[in-house]
Order: C-alpha cells, then structure tokens, then sequence
C-alpha cells in the first residue's frame, strides 16, 4: 500500500486486486479454465508481497499447491526485512528526529499490510498513530486500516474506522480527505446492504471521486447507478443520475448500464429487461454486491412492477405481459409473490385476466397513523397518572 492509501488514477490498491481474484476463485459460476489463470495470479501476487500466513492458508484450503520450501523462503525474507525496520525505528528514535521516528514506524506498519499480517498491522498502525499529531496523516492511518478491512470484509473493523474518522475530522481535516471518507462509507454501506444511504454518499462524490485506489472509476459509476436505481424517485433519478454529466461520460463503458437506466426511466420495459439481464452477471461476480444478489434482483423489480402499475387503475395481464416481452404466467406468478410480500399494492382477477391497482392513500394512512400514536400517547399518560396517584 502506497503513503496515505492515495491510489493513482486508474490503479486500484494491488491487496484488492488480489482480494477480488480470490473471491473469483471460490465462486461456482467461474468456469475451471479461468480459475487456472486466476490461480496463477493469485500465486504471483502471494510471491511478490511475501504473503507467507495467506500462502499457508489458501495451501490448507487446498486453493494452492503446498510447497514448504517455499513457504520457508517467505518466512526468512519477513524475519530479515522485520529485523532492518526494527534497527531504522531504534536509529531514528536515538539519533533522529519525532517525524523520522515516526516514518520509520508507518514503513513497518505498511510493511506488515504488504506481507498479509493483519493483526500485527493493526497492532503497529496503532504504535505509528501514537506517534502521529496532525489530522490529515491520522487520517491516512484510518484509510489504511480501512483497506485492511475491506481486504478481509472485516466489517466491524471498517465500522469502527469510519466512526473514528468522523471523530478526527470534528478536529479538522481537509475536504479531499472528508471526500474520499464518503466513498469507503458508500461502500461499506452498499456491501452491509444500506443501498440508499450508499447512494447519497456515492453521489455526493461524483464529482470530487479520487479514491482510486479502491475502484476505478467505472465501477464506482455502477455501483452509484446500481443503488440509485432502487432507492431514488424518478424525479430525483432524473435530475442526479440519467442526466448527471459525471455519469452520462462514463455510463457506456460499462455494458448494459446506460440501456439498463434510460430504458427504466423511459418505461420501456422489454429493453429494461434485457440490459438487467445482461447485468446480472457483474452483479453476482462481485464480491460486494453477490451477498445481496437475490435481495437486489427482488427491489429492481419491486421498482420496475411499481412504475408501470402507477399509471393504470387497471390493466389486463396480457398487455402487462406484452409490455415486459414475457408470458402471462411469468407475470401472474411474479405478481403473486410480490403482492403476498407486501411490495405491490394491487390484487389479481385470475377469471378476467385483470390487475386492480388499491394504491394506499396517503393522507388515509398519515390520519390513521397520528390516531394511533394519539391513543398509544393517552394510554401512557394515563399509567403515569395511576403512579402519581399511588
């Protein structure tokens, strides 16, 4: 990992890389012919970096081949190089000053995130922060930290981060930093399945992105279209992401998202169902979204089914058929589900073939909820009042 966690334009942190193969490597849609190319990179990278408790690992998970000799050949490397850091951190602190102590200290923490040891990073990333007094390199221990998190899918160490970065920047903190903070929490939201709050941060940083080191700048684009898609209203949709000039730049370079958005907005279904189609695939081969693969599949179509029922009293399910370029039984069974999981807000005439929309009034649902919490206020007063009295 590079000083601050800044990635180049362009160049991810190569531990993500690596982190993303692996989760490749252990996913059952990935064909044996491409696990033998990832195979080999994962083991090129594991050399590279001395990664020797990975290695281990990953042997013993029967993901590489075990080889001791090797494994003892890393080992010797991270003893002498452990050993030269140690001699640099003891020169500094008897011949040099507070900031080459502390330099020598964050070369061995980065040292300890480069080889794979996550539990003696963390120990020294808390030795070189005791050393540390401004904000802004505070601030880039916690991004290390957090890449370490997202590397391992740590998620209460990444909570845990996030809340202590908020806490450092009550301190002070430079905007690049505070902006770069949003795109972490994005992610860290997007992969705990908090899809609308990951929006609002994604797209509060559309035009200020510069975490490069976490993903390119494609890949942020669709996962902000991703999560907008199901948390958005159309009019906010239109005006943050299908006109959004950041995104209009980028969106055809991912495939199938530009057809995915615009057919969605323009409600043309049968196009709409085809690009998400087309998308699944990026989406379940991703290791942040797979988890909620089925989630998400489910909250695309709740918004789709919505959309197209909004503008009908009623409709016959052929014609709703037609309109998605699928059967009458495909839509007959999808609604059924929809509509018993409480997504939908309409019933089934199976003899007429008709779909009834019982849209909830609004202004009906307020008033019954104000009486509600009106007798539940009474209730409360009244049970005071006995105390009182006793």
């Amino acid at each position: 990992m590079e000083g601050g966690g800044i990635g180049e334009e362009g160049k991810q942190q190569p531990h993500l890389v690596l982190a993303h193969k692996l989760f490749l490597l252990s996913h059952p849609d990935v064909d044996d012919l491409a696990k033998v190319d990832l195979r080999a990179d994962v083991l090129a990278a594991v050399k590279s970096d001395d990664m020797a408790a990975l290695y281990e690992s990953l042997a013993a998970a029967g993901v590489l081949e075990a080889e001791p000799a090797l494994l003892a050949e890393m080992r010797g490397r991270i003893e002498e190089e452990i050993r030269k850091l140690d001699e640099k951190i003891a020169d500094a602190e008897e011949n040099l000053g507070e900031s080459e102590v502390r330099e020598a200290h964050l070369a061995k923490s980065l040292y300890f995130i480069r080889v794979g040891e996550k539990e003696k990073a963390l120990e020294q990333l808390k030795v070189t922060e005791g050393k540390t007094v401004a904000v802004g390199q505070k601030m880039d221990l916690v991004f290390h930290t957090l890449q370490i998190g997202f590397f391992y899918m740590d998620f209460d160490l990444i909570s845990k981060s996030i809340d202590k970065a908020k806490k450092l920047f009550e301190e002070g903190g430079d905007w690049e930093r505070k902006n770069r903070l949003k795109v972490y929490e994005g992610l860290y939201c997007m992969a705990t399945r908090n899809f609308k709050k990951a929006a609002s941060l994604f797209l509060d940083s559309i035009s200020t992105f510069t975490t490069y080191e976490l993903f390119p700048y494609d890949t942020f684009i669709f996962y902000t279209v991703l999560t907008s898609v199901i948390t958005l209203d159309r009019v906010s949709l239109k005006a943050k992401v299908v006109d959004a000039p950041e995104i209009l730049a980028v969106i055809g370079k991912v495939p199938h998202l530009s057809e995915f958005l615009n057919s969605l907005y323009n409600c043309q279904y049968k196009s709409f169902f085809a690009a998400f189609s087309g998308l699944t695939e990026q989406i379940k081969l991703d290791r942040y979204l797979q988890p909620h693969f089925r989630y998400y599949m489910r909250e695309v179509r709740t918004v789709v089914y919505s959309q197209f029922l909004e503008s009908y009293k009623s409709v016959t399910m052929e014609a709703m058929a037609s309109a998605f370029g699928v059967t009458v039984d495909f839509i007959d069974l999808e609604l059924s589900r929809f509509i018993a999981a409480g997504k939908l807000h309409c019933k089934i005439d199976k003899v007429a073939g008709v779909l009834e929309t019982n849209r909830p009034d609004a202004r009906n649902a307020f008033y019954q909820a104000t009486i509600k919490q009106g007798d539940f206020l009474l209730n409360r007063i009244q049970k005071l009042s006995r105390v009182i009295d006793l």
